[in-house]
């Protein structure tokens, strides 16, 4: 038993939602694409568990069209009604047409700043924050960063980019590490990627 790695508990008896902790979560991200994949998951995930999110991950690929802006922005009504009858997503009205919403602000930010990623990562201060956390019970729901996040976003227009859901997408784009310091992930997430 001392041979297995230490990992953070909250993935705990789900293989999904383990191999995207020990893959994905707490990663510095720098793909608009995904950026923007997290930035809608995250705004479904509002009143929702991860494990939830994470479940429906590829239905919400496919219905969304691979998560691109791109034609996402060009979604009318009978979309937005085919997106309410499709059992595979979260299928809440206001969060389909926020994401609609947010597809035409974040295409309006890349224009502005060449990349999303110039944008939110300025936002985060330009460099992951290395937390240094001991139990699950000490990471928060919200920081200032969050707050700072959520009010710049909503002044340009997004939808469901609350602090509580911004943090979460800090979280998840590795704009903070908040693997436990035991996790076997705390240090690999501070290295460098080519």
């Amino acid at each position: 038993m001392s041979s297995e790695k230490k990992s953070c508990e909250w993935p705990t008896g789900d293989d999904l939602m383990i191999a995207y902790h020990d893959e994905e979560w707490g990663v510095p991200l720098h793909d608009d694409g995904k950026l923007f994949e997290f930035l809608v998951l995250d705004a479904f995930q509002a009143g929702l568990s991860w494990r939830t999110i994470l479940h429906k991950r590829e239905n919400f690929r496919r219905a969304f069209d691979g998560f691109d802006p791109e034609r996402i922005v060009r979604y009318n009504k009978r979309s937005v009604e085919r997106l309410m009858k499709d059992a595979g997503i979260i299928r809440n009205r206001l969060k389909i047409e926020a994401t609609v919403a947010n597809a035409k602000s974040f295409l309006e930010v890349q224009d502005e700043y060449g990349s999303f990623d110039t944008y939110i990562w300025q936002l985060a201060g330009g460099i992951p924050k290395q937390n240094r956390w001991r139990s699950l019970k000490q990471l928060p729901a919200t920081t200032p960063g969050s707050d700072r996040m959520s009010k710049d976003l909503k002044s340009r227009g997004f939808k469901f980019v609350g602090s509580t859901t911004c943090y979460a997408f800090m979280q998840a784009a590795g704009m903070v590490n908040d693997h436990l310091v035991r996790c076997f992930r705390y240090d690999e997430v501070q290295k460098p990627t080519s």
